[in-house]
């Protein structure tokens, strides 16, 4: 396969050499947009020799933001790899979009990660999306470390923000260096506080706390008792527990850096080799059976029975479908057979796979170029091409012995988007573009409502409904339009009516004959359409009966005005009328129907909307600017919790659904990109007249 990509004049390397898990870092830059997560993952490239040269965000020249959206818009929208080497080891940094809308690509880099490398600006700080992406790493136990990058910009407050971090992080949080300024005021060079005495005003203060906090989170009792007894700590020996603390995720350096400068782009590649932890030391996912009974324990063991995962899926224009693939266990080889089971999002319109296929050639990705290798072992990724079943976290095992590996949570779509094609033409290409956009992106989800016949992708965000669209039209060439999403209204009774429907017709031959007399009345909400029938003396014979019903429910789905669908009410057929000759099926099915218009004449109807039963949670402090927000949406809030070990309330509401169209955008605003909202159907309620208005289709 040979290597492409949009700028070859970078003149990339080969592909590191396959190395044993001990040798493997797989580490995930995270943090807010703009932070330089691109721009330092590209200096970390250039810096082991991968390229030559860097390239800028603001270019569009990275290896890694290699869509055109993410070159228009100079801010990752997808999960990108690159795989380097440094001393020995075989790293693969793994860059991920910042924008909350895109936290399913996140939350795939740590699946495929062993550590999370999370990128604060020195400029712009810490925010609540850092803090809340902090805490869900802290949640599943991942190690973490920071790197506060942007220090040599105007304005940049490298104390301030490390203490920040220290404060908004929690606990084990702690400095590995200073930054010690040169004779203007810039930043001059980095002063490790693990060297003895560190030539800094505060340096042995802090040298002193990292060191007690490094033997205390590895619990290494002999050196505490060497450091207590004042014996000298030797560099090497810290660095050791140093690993071991940040292994067990209770331990976070802070690094400095100025990617476009170098300044501590070495030393970052040095801890991540020697302070990072490898596969061998981090569990590998549970793993199932196809049937979803436990399959036991699985370890980093390249002689394992294969279980890898597809964390990412792209189509590229000359190679088709490329996977990205973490391999836990066993080692994946090109033209091996391998079975690929599903994830289990069909709900989501993401299909389950049950299918056997051949592996593709293996690549080592930089970015968009991929570089051949002739093996994955386990504890390393890869990208595998042409794997044509395989869809975002799926898992690849052994055809003879097949394993799953339950898929990582994936944020709830809860912004919909109504799509259609612009052209007879684009209709055809339509569903084969939405059917590849679900097999990258797991987090959207596809819905036809059968109630309005709309397709709807149920976004994250505006910006994840941005790339999707952007995605149909520019990747896949199919214009499409996004017209209002609709809001089905219904009707019910507005009271109760007695009706004699008369369906009499004589043309010559058999005609037709059928009288019915129904009673009909208004039911609660979720009851539906029903009926029962008292006739007696044989009036309506009583195989007519249920063709009587059937009329009526075949109206009331039809709808009388405005094809609004009649709900919630219950018929009786009382009496009637039947012709030994000219009665039929078919006659009082028309009986039936006409009983219905009729019944609604007579009463009148109401319009009714829908309505939603919704739990929004948000940090403590903001309850209060989600309440009027509510308020202004005609909600009925019915109560909130409070989260136990968090700093977080839900707000328990009823809503009518026409006012949650905008909602996931405006909750975003509300609060700050923190909040979350989930949604289920609840039952109709009468409509005001300026929602019908609004509502009603042109």
């Amino acid at each position: 396969m040979a290597a492409h990509g949009k700028d070859s004049n970078k003149e990339s390397t080969g592909a590191p050499a396959p190395r044993a898990a001990d040798r493997v870092r797989n580490v995930a830059l995270v943090g807010r947009a703009g932070a330089g997560k691109t721009t330092l993952a590209e200096a970390l490239v250039v810096a082991t020799g991968a390229l030559t040269r860097a390239g800028r965000v603001e270019d569009g020249t990275t290896c890694l933001d290699t869509e055109e959206v993410e070159v228009r818009q100079q801010h990752s929208v997808s999960l990108h790899a690159a795989t380097v080497e440094h001393a020995g080891h075989r790293i693969t940094l793994l860059d991920t979009p910042g924008a909350p809308d895109f936290v399913g690509e996140l939350r795939a880099a740590l699946r495929a990660a062993d550590a999370a490398l999370f990128v604060v600006s020195a400029v712009a700080g810490v925010d609540a999306g850092t803090v809340h992406l902090w805490d869900e790493c802290a949640a599943v136990g991942k190690p973490r470390a920071v790197v506060v990058t942007q220090v040599d910009r105007p304005r940049a407050d490298v104390p301030a923000v490390v203490r920040s971090c220290q404060e908004l992080l929690g606990a084990g949080v702690h400095p590995l260096q200073l930054l010690a300024p040169g004779e203007d005021g810039t930043p001059g060079r980095l002063v490790s506080l693990l060297e003895p005495q560190p030539p800094h005003p505060q340096g042995d203060e802090l040298r002193a706390e990292l060191i007690e906090a490094v033997i205390a989170e590895s619990e290494d009792e002999s050196l505490m008792d060497r450091y207590l007894a004042g014996e000298p700590i030797p560099v090497p020996d810290l660095v050791a527990d140093l690993e071991t603390a940040v292994a067990r995720g209770s331990f976070h350096p802070v690094l400095c850096l100025a990617p476009l400068s170098g300044l501590g782009v070495r030393e970052l590649l040095d801890l991540v080799v020697s302070g990072f932890p490898s596969p061998l030391e981090r569990p590998c996912p549970p793993v199932v059976r196809p049937d979803g009974k436990p399959a036991g324990v699985v370890g980093c063991d390249p002689a394992g029975p294969l279980v890898a995962e597809v964390v990412k899926t792209t189509t590229d224009p000359y190679l088709g479908r490329v996977s990205l693939v973490r391999v836990f266990s066993g080692t994946l080889r090109p033209d091996i057979p391998v079975h690929v089971s599903g994830h289990g999002l069909a709900e989501r319109g993401h299909p389950d796979h049950d299918a056997d296929e051949r592996v593709g050639a293996l690549s080592s990705p930089l970015g968009s170029t991929l570089r051949p290798i002739p093996e994955c072992p386990a504890g390393d990724v890869c990208t595998v091409a042409r794997l044509t079943t395989a869809e975002t976290g799926d898992t690849l095992s052994s055809p003879d012995q097949p394993l799953v590996v339950p898929p990582w949570e994936l944020p709830d779509p809860q912004l919909p988007v109504a799509v259609e094609a612009a052209s007879r033409s684009d209709e055809d290409r339509l569903a084969g573009a939405i059917a590849r956009l679900v097999a990258e992106d797991p987090a959207v989800r596809v819905e036809r409502r059968a109630d309005t016949g709309q397709l709807l992708l149920w976004c994250v965000g505006d910006a994840h409904a941005e790339v999707l669209l952007d995605r149909l039209r520019t990747r896949y060439g199919v214009a499409v339009e996004t017209p209002r999403v609709r809001v089905p209204l219904v009707e019910t009774l507005a009271g109760p009516a007695t009706v004699t429907a008369r369906h009499v017709k004589q043309s010559g031959g058999h005609g037709q004959y059928a009288v019915a007399v129904v009673e009909a009345r208004p039911m609660p909400p979720g009851s539906g359409i029903t009926f029962d029938q008292r006739v007696v003396g044989g009036a309506v014979p009583s195989q007519f009966h249920g063709s009587v019903e059937k009329g009526i429910r075949a109206q009331a789905a039809r709808g009388l005005e405005n094809d609004r669908p009649l709900v919630d009410v219950h018929f009786t057929l009382v009496d009637g009328k039947a012709h030994s000759v000219d009665s039929s099926d078919a006659a009082f099915q028309t009986a039936g129907a006409l009983a219905v218009r009729e019944a609604a004449a007579t009463a009148g109807t109401q319009v009714l909307e829908p309505w939603c039963a919704v739990e929004v949670t948000v940090p403590t402090d903001l309850v209060g600017p989600v309440l009027s927000d509510l308020a202004g949406r005609r909600a009925r809030v019915t109560g909130s919790e409070a989260a136990p070990d968090r700093d977080e309330a839900t707000v328990f509401a009823e809503v009518p659904e026409w006012e949650l169209l905008d909602y996931a955008r405006v909750l975003r605003s509300v609060s700050h990109g923190s909040g979350r909202f989930s949604r289920r159907p609840l039952r109709h309620e009468p409509a005001p007249a300026s929602v019908v208005a609004d509502l009603q289709p042109a």
